[in-house]
């Protein structure tokens, strides 16, 4: 008898030390040192004073770090916790996971039109043949830059607030057929972003928070941010003939002129909060995501025809997948800024990358590279484990 329960605690021992071999194998860190390489090298090489980068699975962080400062004068060291100005990032990060939210709980049809909800851009059109294009411009079009609406036009030199630039926005004509062509467009999330306000009786920036940032707890996350967080917060731009800098306050000019509150651009976060997001999608791909039900995740995530474009998602074209070694399923969204997210369901992986690359100046495009080099460089890491 006491020689079975030696026995028996001998192989409960064994056991342990087992899970703990397997335990200790399964959390061993991977190795991000030339990851850090890449930033250090961009940062020594002006392509942005700082940044903050987070890389991650559908668990979440499993790296993170903030590298350089927020200007070139050293004043403050970048960290994880820092908040960035994410420029068009607003357009998924916001404005997009509204429309996937709205989607899942069958609030909105993307096949409905824009001029349902908004029926101002139909009776903003000069003449009969411009409207019966406008009256066949649907939600999906928008999502996917191919409802023929202009790419970018300066509103804020005449405009000063959001009523106004959509004012504005209904006046401009159309520059291609409905379905056309992708023509990548500000003004069409602008709409969007209009369109989901109509549907639900809410302001966009509501109903971020409603359906995506509250549940999330993306408590770093805001429009407009408060002077209190102006400490967080890295300055972008010099203003136009000043020496100071635009600093707490959206860089992109025509959110400026649109209160902050525009469906294309103004949102500021920290790579902690945008990791909960990405993570969540990582998940809803999988079907286990309690926001994003997998049927909505893959339709607002799938390659649209010839176009690198899902739903309101960049996906990864022939150069990122073969270049930079993204799979061919992974999606995404840059920012002018010096923003950018990846999203890879096939390897459960997410980068991050926030920076003031505008900073004291937009003429500075050494980001692209960059971003190149941060991917690549986390793809070979990833597939150590």
């Amino acid at each position: 008898m006491r020689l079975r329960l030696v026995a028996a605690k001998l192989f409960f021992l064994s056991m342990l030390l087992v899970i703990d071999h397997v335990s200790h194998a399964k959390d061993k860190k991977l190795d991000f040192s030339e990851v850090t390489s890449v930033l250090q090298k961009a940062v020594a090489d002006g392509a942005f004073p700082g940044c903050a980068v987070a890389v991650g699975s559908n668990s979440g962080v499993v790296w993170s770090a903030g590298f350089g400062h927020f200007d070139f004068e050293h004043s403050k060291p970048a960290t994880k916790s820092t908040i960035y100005d994410l420029a068009s990032l607003t357009k998924v990060v916001g404005t997009t996971a509204v429309y996937m939210r709205l989607s899942a709980q069958g609030k909105i049809n993307l096949a409905d039109t824009a001029g349902k909800f908004v029926p101002e851009f139909i009776a903003g059109a000069a003449n009969d043949e411009e409207k019966a294009k406008r009256e066949k411009i649907t939600i999906e079009q928008l999502l996917t830059h191919t409802g023929g609406i202009a790419s970018w036009k300066p509103f804020y030199r005449s405009v000063n607030s959001y009523s106004e630039l959509l004012q504005a926005i209904h006046k401009t004509p159309l520059e291609s057929d409905p379905g056309e062509k992708f023509r990548y467009s500000d003004p069409g999330m602008m709409l969007l972003g209009e369109i989901a306000s109509r549907a639900t009786g809410k302001k966009l920036p509501e109903l971020e928070h409603e359906l995506v940032f509250g549940p999330l707890k993306m408590r770093d996350t805001y429009r407009n941010p408060s002077r209190i967080l102006l400490p967080r917060i890295p300055p972008t731009e010099r203003w136009p003939e000043k020496t100071n800098y635009v600093h707490g306050i959206v860089h992109d000019e025509n959110s400026r002129a649109g209160e902050g509150i525009t469906g294309h651009a103004g949102l500021f976060s920290t790579t902690e909060d945008l990791s909960k997001l990405a993570a969540e999608l990582l998940r809803a791909c999988d079907g286990k995501s309690k926001l994003f039900p997998r049927q909505v995740a893959e339709n607002f995530t799938r390659k649209r025809g010839s176009l690198n474009r899902g739903l309101g998602w960049g996906i990864a074209s022939q150069y990122e997948t073969s270049k930079v070694g993204l799979s061919k399923s992974a999606f995404g969204h840059t920012g002018f800024t010096g923003t950018s997210i990846w999203i890879d369901p096939e390897r459960k992986l997410f980068i991050i990358l926030l920076s003031n690359r505008v900073h004291p100046t937009r003429d500075n495009n050494k980001i692209s590279r960059v971003r190149s080099d941060l991917t690549s460089a986390v793809v070979r890491v990833w597939e150590q484990h």
